[in-house]
């Protein structure tokens, strides 16, 4: 099953499940979400040595399933199978990793349920009866007349229809009471307190026996020794855990793994999963999940999802649009987990360009580059460390309690707030400890130490990422040559200082994810090319040009273009870091008249290198406001952000001395 015990480990295995998602819909933004989730937490229980079984899966059954496929002109089980591959396709995309896929139309699923009926009927919880009320195809639901909204489903909103018939029914009115001692005595059965509440709420008001059968069409699990009548969808579905877990089948597993330690569920579906699961559970004798954990919702652009509004947003769009890990990046980290959320492409070029291309990117670049320049491409061994050093060495130490904390209590937004702050700190550190000055000084032993400490507290972060960001984490690993496996080793372990490998060769690392431009369109439903389309302004015919303009060659200007930019000579008379930014600096600068400038060259300079010398100024750029600062010019450089090299003159030419 993919789920194996850990040598020598005596812990009891973690069980963590997902819904099984309903095949009258194909996989969207809500589905991933839950599933990364899941995926998320497993990885991170793997990674801090536990054995761990995740499961996910499908509901096949239903008469919403029947008329769709009659809709269709097939039969529901090769509609369930095409959805089926979508979702299977879906979660390889956005590298989930199950162990199980269960499908409610297996035979080892039927045995389950089967077996459940007799136990809840021998315990004298299932009684025939009649039912007359107002039914919700699209929720397989029953509501009561005071229950319908404007004489509409309460739940999704739509058309209800009045059915009566002969039916079976649960006893659920005898478990209120255990329900209600059960979650009382457990604050974490159900997370968050707010949806506890609710639930407190619902059971406190008074549970009504439930109709588990249905009839008029065929598309079911069949009642045993009643053949005309199937089995209520919800009690179907619902036992799909047990049947994921071995029950019936894999003993072995199955009492290595139930119960279920955690069930991520939408807000939506809480009332089937903390009220009728644990009650059938009860019922048959068999213990209750430790947690069940009801996420939010996600609106689009400020809008609920929705296939009239046709702003249903797909994986595989997702993926498209902004790539696999930044997608799982986003979607742990924008929102607290539990909480409702938005999605907007705005955010996601955020988040792209600020968390992951800038300070992640910069990190690795910086650590690779100064290993490349300074110490031709090998890493040295670390020496004596400073105060600077066993700063940073304490940070990471601290980033282990901190991201064990968010990870145990599902707070994956806190848990990658920790890491990034650790980042922050990292690129603090090269910024004050400056090793290029090292470098130039000839302080060797201090260097060595610097591009050390560097490369480690990527390492670590790399670690850190593996459950979120797993093929980015990878690719960090194998470009600082730290990707060696280590089998055996733990979180703790993993993330101990020290565990960079030195003496090997380091090159300067490509960049990990592309800044996303300011121009793109706020639209997360469509691909990359859709987002990068040019907009009406752009499609517009361009104006006429004349004869000179049209003979000249792509890419090249004219000398009277030229002779509007001012290029004049300068002197840098002071220079200081600008306070909250890792690469800008502001710089009084003479050209003939005092100018400030706020340039982006922290990567590569310290402001006390900087003075004195002599550089070509950009004089009659419009004035830009940076970090509160007016800027009056720009600099001329050469390279990347953490490479720069300032252009400077080899004579001494006076101050605004226009260059020509």
């Amino acid at each position: 099953m993919g789920a194996k015990r850990v040598s020598g480990k005596k812990d009891k295995g973690f069980y963590v499940t997902t819904p099984i998602y309903y095949v009258n819909d194909v996989p969207h933004i809500g589905h991933a979400y839950t599933t990364i989730a899941a995926d998320v937490l497993v990885r991170y229980k793997r990674l801090s040595g536990r054995s761990v079984l995740f499961t996910t899966g499908t509901d096949e059954h239903g008469k919403k399933i029947q008329r769709s496929a009659e809709e269709r002109g097939m039969s529901p089980k090769t509609l369930a199978d095409s959805v089926v591959a979508k979702f299977v396709d879906a979660w390889k995309l956005l590298d989930i990793r199950n162990d199980v896929f269960i499908r409610t139309t297996e035979e080892r699923h039927t045995r389950v349920v089967q077996e459940i009926w007799a136990r809840l009927k021998a315990n004298g919880d299932i009684y025939p009866g009649a039912y007359e009320g107002w039914y919700c195809t699209p929720d397989e639901s029953y509501w009561t007349e005071k229950e319908l909204v404007d004489g509409k489903c309460p739940s999704c909103g739509r058309e209800v229809e009045k059915i009566k018939e002969e039916s079976y029914f649960f006893r659920l009115s005898r478990y209120q009471q255990p329900l209600l001692r059960h979650i009382e005595a457990n604050d974490g059965f159900i997370l968050p307190a707010s949806r506890r509440n609710e639930v407190l709420s619902f059971v406190r008001d008074g549970l009504k026996d439930l109709s588990i059968t249905r009839s008029g069409f065929e598309w079911g699990i069949k009642v045993p020794g009643d053949p005309g009548l199937v089995v209520y969808v919800w009690l179907d579905a619902l036992l799909n855990y047990l049947t994921a877990a071995g029950f019936m089948g894999d003993t072995d597993t199955f009492d290595d793994f139930w119960p279920p330690d955690i069930q991520l569920v939408g807000k939506d579906i809480l009332k089937f999963h903390a009220v009728y699961w644990p009650a059938f559970l009860m019922s048959a004798g068999l213990p209750l999940p430790k947690q069940i954990f009801a996420h939010g919702w996600w609106t689009i652009e400020g809008m609920k999802m929705s296939k009239s509004l046709g702003n249903v947003v797909s994986p595989e769009s997702l993926v498209d649009a902004y790539g696999t890990d930044a997608t799982r990046y986003f979607l742990m980290r924008e929102v607290p987990f539990g909480l409702d959320g938005n999605f907007s492409d705005t955010a996601m070029q955020t988040r792209i360009n600020s968390d992951l291309a800038n300070d992640l990117g910069n990190l690795l670049s910086r650590a690779t580059g100064m290993v490349a320049r300074f110490a031709n491409g090998v890493l040295p061994v670390a020496g004596a460390q400073d105060q600077s050093d066993r700063a940073l060495q304490e940070k990471a130490a601290q980033l282990y309690t901190a991201y064990s904390t968010a990870m145990d209590n599902i707070e994956f937004h806190n848990a990658l707030s920790a890491v990034w702050g650790f980042i922050g700190e990292a690129n603090k550190y090269v910024d004050q400890t400056r090793p290029w000055q090292d470098a130039k000084a000839g302080n060797t032993e201090r260097l060595n130490t610097r591009l050390y400490t560097t490369i480690e507290a990527t390492r670590i972060v790399a670690v850190y990422l593996l459950p979120f960001m797993p093929d980015a984490a990878r690719k960090i690993l194998s470009a600082i040559a730290q990707d060696a496996k280590a089998e055996g080793l733990n979180l703790g372990q993993l993330s101990a200082w020290g565990g960079a490998v030195p003496s090997v060769r380091i090159a300067l690392a490509q960049p990990l994810f592309a800044k996303k431009p300011d121009s793109a369109k706020s639209d997360p439903a469509k691909t990359r090319a859709d987002l990068s389309r040019p907009s009406k302004k752009m499609q517009e015919a361009p104006p006429a040009q004349n004869t000179a303009q049209q003979k000249q060659a792509p890419g090249t200007m004219g000398i009277d273009e030229f002779k509007k930019t001012e290029l004049k000579v300068g002197t840098i008379l002071s220079a200081q870091r600008v306070e909250g930014s890792q690469k800008l600096i502001k710089i009084e600068v003479d050209i003939g008249e005092k100018r400030t400038i706020v340039a982006g060259i922290g990567r590569s300079y310290s402001p006390e290198e900087l003075p004195g010398k002599r550089i070509v100024v950009v004089a009659n750029l419009r004035p830009a406001e940076l970090f509160g600062i007016q800027s009056q010019g720009m600099l001329l450089a050469a390279g990347d952000a953490e490479h720069l090299g300032l252009l400077t003159l080899d004579r001494d030419v006076p101050n605004g001395t226009r260059i020509k």
